[in-house]
């Protein structure tokens, strides 16, 4: 049985094993930095530490519901993220014959991004592949960002939220 942290965008069900939720946070001041990779909204403080900010619905080509608004902190790789989502649901456990593999084509999602899709009774969870969230180009990209939001104060950021 595997546990995993449910979450909406657009109305449809997502999950992320719950392992590699580290924190959901409520919504944060996010800085917008000159600089950033296109894929970043910005960045947040969180206990003095700035962590870079992807919108998971601009990443899937979808609009913001505007409700309830959470950050899911995960780590990818060495890396830690924030994923904005429309809002955090439940902690759902899913035994092995519940999961199934995605279709080749899947509601306009990259089947990279997915790692199956959980069925639980009347409902379909979209599994997230979170190592794959970010393309490899794009894990550079966040690595070489983190110098600079080292060096930089955050708090000298014009806020968008």
């Amino acid at each position: 049985m595997q546990k995993f942290t449910v979450f909406k965008i657009a109305g449809e069900d997502f999950a992320i094993a719950i392992e590699r939720v580290q924190e959901i946070l409520k919504l944060q001041k996010v800085f917008s930095i000159p600089g950033l990779p296109e894929f970043l909204s910005g960045v947040m403080n969180v206990r003095n530490t700035v962590i870079p900010l992807m919108d998971l619905r601009r990443r899937f080509g979808k609009k913001p519901s505007g409700t309830k608004e959470r950050i899911i902190l995960v780590r990818v790789e060495q890396e830690r993220l924030g994923l904005l989502v429309d809002s955090v649901h439940e902690i759902l456990s899913l035994l092995p014959e519940e999961v199934i593999n995605p279709p080749s084509i899947f509601k306009g999602f990259k089947t990279e991004y997915l790692t199956g899709l959980g069925k639980k009774d009347e409902r379909v969870i979209i599994l997230l592949n979170i190592d794959n969230i970010l393309t490899a180009e794009e894990k550079i990209q966040l690595k070489e960002s983190k110098g600079l939001l080292e060096e930089s104060d955050a708090g000298n950021y014009q806020a968008t939220q």
